[in-house]
């Protein structure tokens, strides 16, 4: 009988612990705002190049935590370590047939900046040898400017067929950027089809004239409401009078990952990580830009969240197919040119297809004004069959400053 008593005694205070150690885990857990939701989710598409890294533990996404990359961070030479001086982070998103025009993009950025940048590359794991190899190849002044990093496309596991296959492949990354790059406070997004004609450091200085409630940053999807998509066509909530154009996105991610958004789904402000999951089932079957229209909805309730920049920042060739709507490009030229709907790689808009063919073939070290500029003007010369064509002396305006300060 004593023996019993015994054993129950023991029994009685191990699960007395194990109860108090259990209750201590969950206040833990509930104590951490920043996890997604409690679920406890897991990455999906993890780069063969990171396998066996350890995760580090802090706040946020519960799966989307920040990796102690180790090899995976790509260096590309103790002469690229990373300057004193403020730089410029510029984060994109490849998938697919996209590592040229990625490069070509990242090469825009590099011929104009006078400041360090750093890129964020997410790519499929199958392009991430093409982008290293590529990089490490430019000449050794060239890669004093800049330093990057790859790292493999991450999505929830438990959704990431369904975030990848939204629009394009991989597109929806951008949205999960904030949760990611948690050690990043402000990062500049572009699509792989952009191609910059003014320094970078000059689109992320307007992160300085934020107020206190913006914290991104886009230009309108269009000027002039009669050719307009989202006011014609859209069977959801979008932004201002034309809404917005996702493909250059100025985020102060910090302001993101600790804002409340209102939304149309709870009298409840969510954060971040809890509005997108329940945004995209409420409207999928409503939306045709993917990310783009979520990011539409999302600022649609929170206007006071977005400060626009002019179209120059991210000129279309809805800017000039029906003739000339950027006022702002006629009068300051075109800052950033962003080729979508494939126009770099078809005959449709000669004129956007010979300045990506023009940064594309131009070799580093080559003086820019008789190797890049007047071959560039001299093509564009033979587009003026078309609208654009008409229009593309707003293409090399600001290209020609951008040259002569460098």
């Amino acid at each position: 009988m004593r023996c019993y008593l015994y054993v129950y005694l023991l029994s009685t205070v191990f699960t007395f612990f194990f109860l108090l150690y259990a209750y201590s885990q969950l206040d833990s857990t509930l104590e951490d705002r920043d996890e997604w939701a409690g679920r406890g989710g897991r990455i999906a598409g993890r780069s063969s190049h990171e396998g066996g890294h350890a995760l580090r533990k802090t706040p946020g996404v519960l799966g989307l935590r920040d990796r102690e990359w180790g090899q995976n961070r790509e260096k590309l030479s103790p002469a690229t370590r990373e300057p004193k001086n403020e730089r410029s982070d510029l984060a994109v998103v490849a998938c697919g047939p996209r590592l040229e025009e990625t490069l070509t993009m990242l090469k825009s950025a590099i011929l104009f900046s006078k400041k360090p940048l750093h890129f964020y590359i997410f790519a499929e794991d199958e392009l991430h040898d093409g982008f290293r190899t590529a990089l490490e190849m430019w000449p050794v002044p060239i890669r004093t400017m800049f330093t990057f990093t790859i790292y493999p496309i991450m999505f929830p596991e438990e959704n990431a067929s369904e975030w990848k296959k939204l629009f394009k492949p991989c597109a929806s990354q951008r949205l999960f950027l904030p949760l990611i790059l948690k050690q990043v406070d402000s990062l500049l997004y572009v699509d792989t089809d952009i191609l910059f004609l003014r320094p970078v450091e000059d689109l992320w200085g307007l992160l300085s004239q934020f107020n206190a409630s913006q914290l991104a940053a886009m230009a309108p999807e269009h000027e002039e409401p009669r050719i307009g998509w989202y006011n014609r066509f859209a069977r959801h909530p979008y932004y201002g009078k034309t809404g917005v154009n996702s493909g250059v996105m100025l985020m102060n991610m910090t302001r993101i990952r600790e804002r409340l958004f209102k939304n149309d789904m709870t009298a409840v402000a969510l954060r971040w990580e809890e509005i997108l999951m329940p945004l995209l089932q409420k409207y999928k079957l409503n939306i045709t830009w993917g990310d783009q229209d979520l990011l539409n909805i999302i600022f649609h309730h929170n206007p006071e969240s977005l400060y626009m920049f002019p179209c120059q920042w991210n000129y279309r060739p809805d800017h000039c197919i029906y003739g000339s709507n950027c006022q702002q490009a006629e009068e300051e030229g075109v800052f950033i040119l962003h080729g979508n709907r494939g126009v770099y790689h078809n005959d449709k808009q000669p004129a956007f297809r010979a300045v990506y063919e023009a940064v594309k073939q131009y070799s580093f070290g080559e003086n820019m004004e008789t190797s890049l500029l007047q071959p560039l003007e001299a093509e564009l010369q033979t587009t003026t069959q078309t609208y654009c064509g008409r229009s593309s002396h707003l293409f090399t305006k600001r290209l020609k400053e951008s040259i002569r300060s460098v």
